[in-house]
């Protein structure tokens, strides 16, 4: 370990972000790193524990704990606080090919796991990383790297989000030839149009992807399996082909109403978002965000990470109001009993977007236990109002709370809890619900319930059909980056088996 006592000596020291009035007024990246000195400080709280949790990656109950990557987190933690950075970053990319991705947006199931969060305030993994990998970036060490021999086999990877990238970096780094097909103008998938520039700049997606290309992948984009690109040409002229196309088929509301104009699923309002701020950034002109939703109310359905950047980009397009509705009751504050550590805490958090809402309207966005129940529509047809309903868990006669097979609390409406609220734009942040269907249908792949794509047993990521591997949220269902790169590292090491009759992939 760095400094034996180092968690003893040096409290956790977060890096600043800017004041939620202050940051609104853009779409910048609000974080600043803490210096390199500090930075260390940081690094030395690390206590090496016997059983590092924190980068397990194990299953407990219904979640992981612990860093799917496995990322060798206490090896890089005391190289950095012994100064040695491009040990650190050595030790970093061993296991993950993008912390500049997970150090900005990954929700750091690491830091749950860490063993200074038992009694304190875990280590800043998820920060440490971050500094590592971008002084990489500025000191000249993350260069292209081609291979020295090609293989003479060809990959095709179908979708670049972080699944995708990962994939076709690792059988690329491999020595096969690698072409990426993406569906949208740009490579990256939802990195590029699921999470929003303060969370993940464009550029910095835009930095990997031409590293990417100096190595040797080729992007092609505007590539629309199905529509006018052949799945079976793809398969017929490539020696393997990995199905990486996220899980992009939306949940929609069931509801009276539902055909307004004005509503729209969230992804398709972040993409839309981003598309106007990049094209603005490429063309030099000055757009007023501000004006884009002015005097707008605003509804969001879903709690989650994407009702939660909706609540930002809304805040910074100049709603006149903003509402979050969860169908859940909230979480409590802090840790409980039945959430014991390691496992990823449960405990209700403040995200940036709710943190812009006290800022600027004075209070939370979120209005807990309450769904919609109709949606009105003015003489126009679209969208005027919501009407909503509260719920309640239900209970047994004794007062139990009553759970379904899964562990989840049922919940009931109550009675006479309707409200209407005014509404000019409602956005469906309810999740997805697996592959689009038109994708599996072009493969011939089989789909489970939930929408994703079947392979052959535990661990596997080979489909029924010859040549076709998937992995991501195409395989798993909806997920979070740091599972899309875990995921995209193994795919490739089974088609990089496939292919050779063996594999030296880690």
């Amino acid at each position: 370990m760095g400094k034996s006592t180092g968690f003893m000596e040096f409290k956790r020291e977060n890096n600043p972000s800017e004041a939620p009035l202050e940051r609104i007024r853009n779409f910048l990246e609000f974080h600043s790193q803490i210096d390199e000195e500090e930075r260390r400080k940081q690094g030395a709280r690390c206590m090496n524990c016997g059983l590092a949790f924190c980068q397990s990656g194990i299953e407990i109950g219904s979640s992981t704990t612990g860093c799917p990557l496995h990322n060798l987190i206490p090896e890089w933690n005391d190289e950095l606080y012994n100064g040695q950075w491009d040990q650190a970053l050595a030790r970093l990319l061993k296991t993950n090919n993008f912390p500049e991705f997970t150090g900005r947006v990954c929700p750091a199931l690491c830091e749950s796991a860490c063993t200074c969060g038992l009694y304190g305030s875990p280590v800043t993994v998820r920060e440490n990383e971050l500094s590592v990998i971008e002084k990489g970036f500025r000191e000249g060490h993350m260069k292209a790297d081609p291979p020295e021999v090609r293989s003479g086999k060809r990959v095709a990877v179908v979708g670049s989000g972080p699944s995708g990238l990962a994939c076709a970096d690792i059988l690329n780094k491999r020595g096969h030839e690698v072409t990426v097909f993406e569906r949208d103008d740009r490579p990256g998938g939802l990195l590029t149009y699921g999470i929003p520039n303060m969370k993940l700049d464009k550029s910095i997606v835009e930095r990997r992807i031409h590293l990417m290309k100096e190595e040797g992948v080729i992007f092609k984009t505007g590539a629309d399996i199905g529509n006018n690109l052949d799945a079976q040409t793809i398969i017929k002229d490539y020696d393997a082909t990995v199905i990486c196309c996220g899980s992009r088929e939306p949940r929609d509301l069931k509801v009276p109403g539902r055909d307004a104009g004005g509503v729209l699923f969230a992804v398709d309002f972040l993409t839309d978002v981003t598309k106007k701020l990049l094209e603005a950034r490429e063309s030099g002109e000055e757009i007023d965000i501000k004006s884009m939703l002015n005097g707008k109310d605003v509804i969001i359905v879903g709690g989650g990470d994407t009702g939660n950047d909706c609540v930002g980009t809304c805040i910074r397009l100049g709603c006149k109001s903003v509402h979050q509705l969860v169908r859940k009751p909230e979480a409590p504050r802090e840790r409980q009993a039945d959430n014991p550590w390691p496992e990823v805490s449960k405990a209700s958090k403040v995200d940036y977007g709710q943190e812009e809402s006290l800022a600027v309207f004075g209070s939370d966005p979120r209005v807990y236990q309450t769904k919609i129940k109709e949606i009105i529509k003015d003489e126009d047809g679209h969208i005027k109002a919501v009407q909503t309903i509260m719920s309640e868990p239900e209970k047994n006669p004794d007062g139990t709370v009553i759970t379904n097979e899964r562990g989840k609390v049922s919940m009931v409406e109550v009675p006479g809890s309707e409200k209407v609220l005014p509404c000019d734009l409602l956005l469906l942040a309810t999740g997805f619900s697996g592959c689009q269907s038109y994708i599996f249908d072009q493969f011939g792949v089989n789909t489970s319930k939930r929408g994703s794509i079947i392979t052959k047993g535990q661990g596997s990521y080979a489909t029924d059909v010859e040549k076709v591997f998937t992995a991501g949220d195409a395989h798993r269902g909806a997920s979070l980056v740091v599972y899309a790169i875990a995921e995209g590292r193994a795919c490739a090491k089974e088609v990089d088996e496939y292919l050779m009759g063996y594999t030296n992939l880690i």
